[in-house]
This record gives C-alpha cells, structure tokens and sequence, in this order.
C-alpha cells in the first residue's frame, strides 16, 4: 500500500526552519531519504516552493475564482511530501516518527487509493 506523508508546518516552525543551518537540515534529511530508499520504501519525495508563489483556485464561483498566495488565516501550511510505499499505516506511522522534524511540524499520514480503490 502507498501513503503519502504530508508535511504541514505552523508558522512558526516554518521561520525555525528558515533560520535553522541549512546545510545541517540537508544532511538531516537526506540520511532520512537515504533510509527510506535503503529500506525499499521510497516512492518519491517533494518539497514545496513558499506559499507566496502559489495561487488558489476556489470553485465556490462561477467561473472559479484565482487568487494569490499566501492563503489567508491558514495556521499550518503544506510544504513537502514523502510517498511511500509499506505493509500498512502503521509502518507507515513508524517512519513518519523518523523524520528529522522539531516542534510545530506535523506529518499527516493518508493512504493513496490503488486500482482497486476506484472500481468500487
């Protein structure tokens, strides 16, 4: 089964970050991607640009309505993703709890619907 592990920060883990040394973030991440690839789990893995280069589109009106970033009264934003592919949610819980995250970042799991998920 896939699962996507998508990772929303409050903002002020998101300025943590920013300030945080970079190169000392990279190195985090990338023996956390590694593990995952080692393991076999690995489906993909993305981060996102700032919030205040992308757009919404809202389909409350006709025709739907595009505005700029950021988004408004959100308190957390989406801002990367692993997808990966393991026996159950639990698993895939197991190496969200790994990840190389601090306070204020959150990891929601949520399976990826298969073939078979869409026939039904």
């Amino acid at each position: 089964m896939q699962f996507m592990l998508i990772m929303r920060d409050e903002d002020a883990a998101a300025v943590e970050r920013r300030d945080a040394p970079f190169e000392q973030m990279l190195e985090a991440m990338g023996r956390y991607n590694a593990a995952l690839t080692d393991a076999g789990v690995l489906v993909g893995a993305q981060g996102l640009a700032s919030p205040h280069e992308g757009v919404v589109v809202d389909f409350s009106a006709e025709p739907p309505l595009v505005t700029d970033g950021p988004y408004g009264e959100t308190k957390e934003l989406f801002n990367g993703f692993w997808l990966i592919d393991v026996d159950s949610i639990e698993a895939a819980a197991e190496w969200a709890g790994r990840a190389p995250l601090g306070p204020g970042t959150k990891l929601e799991i949520r399976r990826v619907h298969g073939e078979a998920d869409l026939r039904r």
